[in-house]
């Protein structure tokens, strides 16, 4: 016998399904905890980059707030740090709600270059890395960068979503490019000893402090960058790096875009440096790859070639307590539109893009929790 399907029919049976789900819901979904002990935290900048509503203020930290995010990092005050100084960034943020986690550290380029002055500069290093450590911030990320290859930056767009922005990178657009006066120019071995002579001053001290140090990926990971080779440019440079000095506090910022533009399996960096307990900060997002190193696209984080959950799930899965940083959010009209909004890069977006950068890793993370066994 068959049933005749009415207008009327159609809504009970969706009606009756819907309440269900909701009676089920209501009843059997786990409350996840996602600021507990061993769970990465999401976080976003505090500063004058893309999220641009983000400042050090009470309108800036609500917004923040408001998207579900209670850790924050920023760039960090002029070497070299003392406690007054971060307290005038940590309390601000707590009064708000927020947990600083992570500070940019930088200003010590003649240690870069391996330059007069380096000594003095590693002194600057220390000193505030001791501060760090008397205030409870756990992580500073750093640069290590001869040249960093932004020239090789540009604006594309998806044509699926409307135009939308990418950020797009050409090495062809920047190979060329000769060496600037004020930089110079460095072979790989020659950064690897300046890096080398930084790490074996500094980090017996961050170990003492309890403070980790990350260091950034080249990114973009061009072969040469205006004549200078990049440490930080190969997994095989991430891996040697964390074996200068084997140590917690020596550790990397584990960027699974830079890892695919690199030609790699993020899920497979992940698990090595893992084990090594050496990944001291996150960023999560994707990208699609036509040349390794070379040609890229900076892409909406759910579209790209990276499996965004299983990222994720290693996360989980390892126990990662700190950082995870949804970074690089794509250009939308709604950002665009708003007065003064300056974009981070070609391509890139800010306040709103961030909201569905956070929304997708807040999904991630929950279903993550949710199926990996701990």
């Amino acid at each position: 016998m068959k049933h005749r399907l009415t207008r009327r029919t159609v809504i009970g049976q969706l009606a009756g399904t819907a309440a269900m789900a909701s009676m089920s819901f209501g009843r059997d979904m786990p409350k996840l905890n996602l600021d507990g002990p061993g769970i990465p935290k999401i976080c976003l900048e505090m500063g004058n980059g893309a999220l641009a509503a983000g400042r050090l203020d009470a309108e800036g930290m609500r917004r923040v707030k408001q998207l579900g995010v209670d850790h924050a990092l920023t760039g960090g005050p002029a070497l070299p740090w003392d406690e007054a100084k971060l307290r005038a960034i940590i309390d601000p943020l707590k009064e708000g709600g927020l947990t600083l986690g992570n500070l940019m550290m930088g200003g010590f380029r003649n240690t870069i270059y391996g330059k007069p002055g380096r000594d003095e500069e590693i002194e600057n290093v220390k000193q505030s890395i001791r501060a760090a450590g008397k205030v409870g911030l756990p992580v500073i990320e750093y640069n290590f960068y001869a040249h960093r290859a932004v020239e090789g930056y540009y604006e594309q767009t998806d044509p699926d979503r409307a135009d939308a922005g990418w950020t797009g990178f050409d090495y062809s657009r920047m190979k060329d490019l000769p060496p600037l006066p004020r930089e110079g120019v460095y072979t790989l071995e020659e950064m690897w000893a300046n890096v080398t002579y930084f790490l074996k001053a500094v980090i017996p001290v961050a170990e003492e402090s309890g403070v980790r140090l990350a260091l950034h990926p080249n990114d973009p990971p061009a072969p040469i960058s205006r004549g200078s080779g990049q440490i930080m440019g190969s997994v095989e440079g991430w891996k040697r790096l964390v074996d200068i000095v084997p140590s917690k506090s020596n550790g990397i910022t584990f960027d699974c875009g830079v890892t695919r533009e690199m030609g790699h399996d993020p899920v497979e960096v992940c698990k090595y440096f893992g084990k090594k307990d050496c990944i001291n900060h996150v960023h999560y997002r994707n990208v699609r790859v036509e040349i390794p190193n070379e040609k890229y696209s900076e892409v909406f984080i759910d579209e790209g070639v990276n499996d965004m959950f299983a990222i994720m799930k290693e996360l989980v899965r390892q126990k990662y307590p700190r950082m995870v940083y949804p970074e690089h959010p794509r250009g939308l009209d709604v950002d665009r539109e708003r007065p003064g909004f300056r974009p981070g890069y070609p391509g890139s977006g800010g306040y709103s893009a961030f909201a569905y950068n956070v929304g997708y890793t807040k999904a991630m993370l929950q279903a993550s929790l949710l199926s990996v066994k701990r």
